[in-house]
This record gives C-alpha cells, sequence and structure tokens, in this order.
C-alpha cells in the first residue's frame, strides 16, 4: 500500500527523501532569511552587540545583507527542490539548494567562532552534516 502512494519505480524513496531534506532546508533558511528582512532593526541592533568584541565589527551591516541574501536563495532553491524532486525526478535545485545552504551554514558558523560563541558555532554542526551528506549522495 505505501509503495503504491509513494511509487513503484526503484528509486521512488529517493525522491521522497531529497524531498524532505529540500523542505528541511528550504523552511530553515526562508524563515531565517525572512525574519532577517522583517525585523532588520532587531537583527542588526543584536548582531552589533553581538559582535561588538570582534574583528567583524564595523563590517556588522554587510555582513547581515551578505547572509540574508545566501539565506533567501538557499532557501528558495530548497523549495523548488522539493517540487523538482517529486515532479520532475531531477535534482538539479537540490544540487544549488544544498549548496547554498551549506555556504550559508559556513558563514554562521564562522561567525560564532569569530565572536566566541562556540555554543552557537557548535549548534550549528549537525545542521552542516546534513549539508554535506546530502550533496555526498547528489554528486
Amino acid at each position: 500500500m505505501l509503495l503504491n502512494l509513494i511509487g513503484s519505480f526503484p528509486l521512488a524513496p529517493l525522491y521522497w527523501l531529497q524531498a524532505i531534506i529540500s523542505a528541511f532546508f528550504a523552511i530553515l533558511f526562508l524563515q531565517s532569511g525572512i525574519d532577517k528582512i522583517a525585523n532588520q532593526k532587531e537583527n542588526l541592533d543584536w548582531l552589533l552587540g553581538h559582535f561588538a568584541k570582534s574583528p567583524l565589527s564595523g563590517a556588522v551591516p554587510f555582513l547581515l545583507t551578505t547572509i540574508t541574501v545566501v539565506e533567501v536563495i538557499a532557501g528558495g532553491t530548497s523549495l523548488a527542490a522539493v517540487g523538482q524532486s517529486l515532479y520532475f525526478k531531477e535534482f538539479d535545485f537540490a544540487i544549488l539548494g544544498t549548496t547554498f545552504s551549506a555556504v550559508a551554514l559556513l558563514m554562521l558558523f564562522f561567525g560564532q567562532r569569530i565572536a566566541k560563541d562556540y555554543e552557537g558555532a557548535g549548534n550549528l554542526v549537525p545542521y552542516f552534516i546534513l549539508a554535506v551528506l546530502n550533496l555526498y549522495f547528489l554528486l
């Protein structure tokens, strides 16, 4: 019964798995990017304090804009990947979405390490592992 819902072709579970991983990254990065846009002043004020004693302190507005753009691209391409995986059985958007997701996570990890927020940096590691494993299987 379940195989009839998923599809009878041999690779069907891979398409569903890819759609689920892509949906995860779409939710993660679209929410984060949209929040950065909708609450720009609050995010900027918090980040200015977070990076006040770091070498990045003077670049916070530029870096906030940069990470916002990368997150929205990661989320948007991941959202497109859900449809592409399920309907067209292709992974082009999944590769792009996961790559942008990994880049966004590296940017966030770098920032947390520079700000000496080691706990915050550590919290990003499981997300990065998922992105790297996903890229490994996609490529």
